[in-house]
């Protein structure tokens, strides 16, 4: 697989985390695109999202997603982003884009 086939495999894996009636923390960046997309196939299903960036953002309202403000929303039930690497221990390492302090807001 290509390294852009593994992440919409993951994405559409990271699908089976979320739940019915729910808003979705949504990150930034090539694996979130394919989240979103994954999560347009079940947007009927779930509340809406808060997004960690104006991309996301714009990305889940053309697909009818309704995005909420951070400081509206009083949990997040699950967070999905990507990680530019990841060791032998699972260890990640996050922040090689512009949305690293709203990415980290946004998860907390």
């Amino acid at each position: 697989m290509t390294q852009d086939e593994l992440k919409k495999a993951a994405a559409w894996a990271a699908l089976e985390f979320v739940n019915e009636n729910t808003i979705v923390g949504v990150g930034t960046g090539s694996t979130v695109n394919h989240f979103i997309d994954a999560l347009g196939t079940v947007k009927d299903t779930i509340v809406g999202a808060v997004s960690s960036s104006e991309a996301s953002t714009e990305k889940l309202k053309a697909l009818g997603i309704e995005v909420f403000e951070l400081n509206d929303v009083s949990s997040l039930d699950v967070y999905v982003d990507g990680a530019d690497e990841i060791n032998p221990h699972n260890e990640m390492i996050k922040g090689g884009g512009a949305a690293l302090t709203r990415e980290k807001i946004v998860s907390a």
